[in-house]
């Protein structure tokens, strides 16, 4: 069985031209790249090898670049990438301007010498984070760095955005949860969650009781309030306090403690390294903080492939040492011209060790047989990739989103005075005239993430010794598949917290990663049907659980210990024969097929037939299509109802649409449907 161990250092470095012996003022990049890089075998991001190209292209000497950059000084223009004293490579900045990097280093040279070298070449390590360091460099210089021996990737600081007991209470299963035997009590205590977002305004009455810390990562020095007013709003919504309305707005887990790490500015944005602090924080913390979960709702270009993106590292060394990451899909699940659009899940949701959430759409009611996908939520599979030794690009091709929740027009906590507060009054719910209690819209799957971090509080509570995966696994298992969406839509299904919860109490909690396979896993017997009644209709469990190119289904998921559930592990390292048995070593139910012909499941959310799999009436692949681990899946091919574009693809009209254009977009309208339902704060309060 394939194990995954934790990340190969990655350096952020920071360069200065004054310490290079400097070229000729003559010479233009194109010539310093063949000078400086010998031939010598380099691996740079593909977004960061085409910038240099560009560069290339320009054959500006340095002089030249240098006088442009002094105009863009007069005329104070600043490039869009600068984040506080934070430069982003981008073709905004100029090519000899110091700007952030991210550079993987393998284990074999030692620390000193690596430093000797970075020196040598005018470098300056900024940040490190736990075994990632951060390093600033003109990109005249990159190649220079690349070509080190030690130095085994090279990728751009990237901007990251805001992807974006009451309703969500309801529609989510947990209303229906608390009235199950034993679950009465579950509210995620002592299981607290982090989020790493713009911030929490911790005097809004939904928070301040559930407020424990904050930490700033932006450089702009706040720690109590939320200027862009989106962490404000996920907080809430993972585990808000039931005291205005009602508990009309209360959160998944209102015992759950809430840790705000700022990594997204007053603007929304933030960059890679701010959010490879954080997670360095959460590594050195987590434990006496008792954080058990870590939402993400944001994301940047899924570029890199989950083996190389920093981001995607990070998290997977969180998951390895316990804690469960949620993280939000993304918003560019359609084109400007409304046509589904597939392959556009951000990093980090590309990484296969998080829990990667898609938003569906309830229509404002808390019937479930009426949800839908909302049709901006990002669809898969995964298309980062990278290059192999022959030059043949792989893409990574996974199965996303892991899962679906509520995330159209949800109303939650609003941050007083805050850049969406101001900039766009629509989004005032209008609850309350007192700012503490009022509350806003907002869409996304920056909002369905948080619901499922929450549930992940909920089902840690019911039974703590779950590990990551297992946690996941059941999320999955549990969830409700939706009737006319293919798995590249809504993952296993529509998020079950009644079921979630009510199968991790059924598992033992003596199993560790000594435990052998095969081992019985439960304490009592599964459900008969598995199934739950929520708001008056029968939610059947799917029982599929995904698996990086596949997925596996069945009851042996849960009544039997599988050795892809312990630490250090991922879900598609095993896979499921006829027997129901879990082998490893790389075998891939859907190599070649995932069934034979006709077999009917379950009690008929889903079916797997000759003609392709459906999967709730919708279908995933047609006869024929063979979807596996290398597979490239050409950019613009057309896959069923929709087109596969990568991140960063030029759409039909020839722009490209920004992450921050389009995030803000769907936060702000979501789809042109009913919001969940307004309760007016009558001054009424639940403590």
């Amino acid at each position: 069985m394939k194990k995954y161990f934790a990340p190969s250092w990655v350096w952020v470095v920071s360069l200065s031209l004054t310490v290079f012996s400097l070229p000729p003022q003559s010479q233009t990049l194109k010539e310093l790249k063949t000078k400086t890089v010998s031939g010598k075998k380099i691996k740079l991001a593909p977004d960061l090898a085409e910038m240099l190209e560009q560069d290339d292209q320009q054959s500006l000497t340095l002089g030249q670049m240098r006088q442009n950059r002094q105009a863009l000084k007069d005329k104070k223009v600043a490039p869009p990438t600068r984040l506080n004293r934070l430069t982003l490579p981008s073709a905004g900045v100029p090519a000899e301007e110091k700007q952030s990097f991210i550079v993987q280093v393998n284990r074999i040279t030692p620390e000193v010498v690596l430093q000797e070298k970075l020196a040598l070449l005018g470098g300056r390590i900024t940040q490190k984070v736990d075994g990632l360091l951060v390093i600033e460099a003109p990109r005249t210089a990159i190649r220079q760095i690349a070509a080190e021996n030690s130095i085994t990737y090279v990728s751009p600081d990237r901007l990251v955005g805001a992807t974006t007991r009451g309703h969500v209470e309801n529609v989510s299963g947990r209303e229906t949860m608390l009235t199950l035997s034993g679950c009465d009590k579950i509210s995620g205590a002592d299981m607290n969650i982090a989020v790493l977002d713009s911030g929490i305004w911790k005097d809004h009455h939904n928070i301040e009781k559930r407020f424990l810390t904050s930490v700033d990562f932006t450089g702009e020095g706040n720690t109590t309030t939320d200027p862009f007013g989106h962490g404000t709003h996920v907080a809430s919504l993972a585990a808000g306090e039931p005291h205005v309305a009602k508990g009309a707005y209360e959160g998944l887990a209102p015992g759950a403690k809430i840790v705000s790490l700022r990594v997204l500015n007053g603007e929304g944005q933030g960059s890679v390294s701010w959010a490879l602090k954080a997670i360095n924080w959460l590594a050195a913390n987590a434990a006496k903080n008792k954080i058990r979960v870590v939402n993400m709702s944001f994301g940047a270009s899924a570029i890199d492939s989950y083996k190389n993106d920093p981001l995607c590292l990070a998290v997977r060394s969180l998951v390895n040492a316990g804690i469960v990451v949620v993280v939000a899909a993304g918003n560019d699940g359609k084109d400007r011209n409304d046509k589904k659009v597939y392959g556009r899940i951000h990093s980090p949701g590309n990484e296969p060790s998080a829990i990667t959430v898609g938003a569906s759409n309830d229509f404002g009611t808390e019937r479930r047989s009426d949800d839908g996908i909302a049709t901006y939520s990002s669809r898969g599979p995964t298309r980062s990739s990278y290059v192999d030794a022959n030059g043949v690009r792989r893409y990574d091709n996974l199965i996303k989103p892991d899962l679906v929740a509520t995330g159209n027009k949800l109303v939650a906590a609003a941050a007083d005075q805050s850049y969406l507060m101001r900039t766009y009054p629509n989004l005032n719910a209008r609850v309350a005239t007192d700012a503490n209690h009022n509350q806003m819209f907002m869409s996304g799957t920056s909002m369905a993430s948080p619901v499922v971090a929450g549930a992940a509080a909920l089902v840690l509570q019911a039974n703590p010794t779950l590990t990551p995966n297992l946690v996941k696994a059941i999320l999955m298992y549990t969830a409700q598949p939706l009737r006319g969406y293919n798995m590249l839509e809504q993952g296993a299904g529509l998020l079950n917290v009644a079921g979630a919860v009510q199968l991790a109490k059924l598992i033992r909690t003596d199993l560790t990663s000594s435990t052998a396979k095969g081992t019985a896993m439960l304490k009592a017997a599964l459900p008969n049907p598995q199934a739950n009644v929520i708001n008056g209709e029968t939610c059947y469990w799917g029982q599929a659980v995904i698996a990086d190119h596949t997925f596996f289904y069945g009851s042996a998921l849960m009544t039997k210990w599988h050795g892809i559930y312990r630490l250090g592990t991922i879900l598609g390292d095993g896979t499921i024969l006829g027997d129901g048995t879990i082998l490893g070593d790389g075998i891939i139910l859907g190599d070649k097929t995932l069934m034979a012909d006709g077999v009917q499941i379950a009690e008929g959310p889903v079916t797997l037939g000759g003609s392709g799999v459906v999967f709730a009436d919708g279908t995933l692949f047609a006869k024929g299509v063979v979807f596996a681990d290398g597979m490239i899946l050409g950019d613009g091919m057309i896959l069923g109802d929709g087109t596969i574009l990568g991140d960063g693809t030029i759409l039909g009209d020839g722009t490209i649409l920004g992450d921050a254009l389009r995030s803000l977009s769907v936060m702000v309208n979501g789809d042109n449907t009913a919001s969940m339902p307004i309760v007016k704060d009558d001054g009424t309060y639940v403590e």
